[in-house]
């Protein structure tokens, strides 16, 4: 399903922990490290699409997160030429997505990376919410800045100390009053001033790796750097 622009709607998930730290996961059989995205649906809306993807490559439900914001409008990226099909070269453009801030309500342990046949990813662990954008894959690391940047605002403050400090961000303020998804109370840090300069570099404290079985890890090689939304008509048409 395309737009007249040739973009297919897709959705973006930003996952925090009670330490306002980010799910990151490692896609599979690649060195790439990204956030949980994937195609919507015809007849979806974006949050539909965004807990069918949750559960699809992270196992989660519903009633493990809560919605705290989304982005306001489509973020856009173009997939380069040697990524695309040759039979989907000159209609398909690339992705726009809406992006979604979640909060975790659930465990660790909810988390299942092989809740499908075809696990996106092999690999996971919690990080900064500032992440080191060269390790994602470089056409999309604008809409990342940009889904970031824009949803910083609603991050909920952790109980401890505030890591963003010890991370560089200058001028953070207590932002009271702001009201995230569907009229939720956040009490948010306003990110102010320029990013961090580990946003842009390997660095930022991170919790444990989480490392899919091996068995979940069975994907066909030349599979490994095809973006999601190919991927995905590609296994349609092998089980058609």
């Amino acid at each position: 399903m395309l737009d007249r622009e040739g973009f297919r709607p897709n959705v973006g998930i930003i996952l925090l922990n009670q330490r306002s730290q980010v799910f990151w996961g490692k896609r599979i059989r690649t060195h790439s490290w990204q956030f949980p995205q994937g195609g919507i649906k015809h007849g979806e809306s974006p949050e539909q699409a965004m807990f069918r993807e949750l559960h699809e490559e992270v196992g989660l439900h519903p009633e493990h997160v809560r919605i705290i914001a989304r982005t306001r409008d489509w973020l856009r990226y173009e997939v380069p030429d040697h990524y695309i099909r040759r039979d989907a070269r000159g209609h398909y453009k690339g992705q726009k997505q809406i992006w979604f801030l979640l909060q975790l309500l659930g465990r660790d342990s909810d988390m299942n990376l092989r809740a499908t046949d075809h696990p996106e990813f092999d690999a996971w662990r919690w990080h900064d919410y500032w992440v080191p954008l060269e390790v994602v894959i470089e056409f999309k690391r604008n809409v990342y800045e940009m889904a970031l940047t824009e949803l910083a605002r609603y991050v909920p403050r952790p109980n401890h100390q505030n890591r963003y400090l010890r991370s560089g961000m200058r001028g953070h303020r207590r932002d009271e009053g702001q009201l995230g998804h569907a009229g939720f109370q956040v009490d948010a840090l306003r990110a102010e001033g320029p990013m961090p300069e580990h946003f842009r570099t390997e660095g930022g404290s991170t919790d444990a790796l989480h490392v899919a079985p091996a068995e979940a890890c069975v994907r066909p090689a030349a599979d490994a750097l095809v973006p999601r939304e190919l991927g995905d008509a590609a296994d349609r048409s092998r089980k058609g």
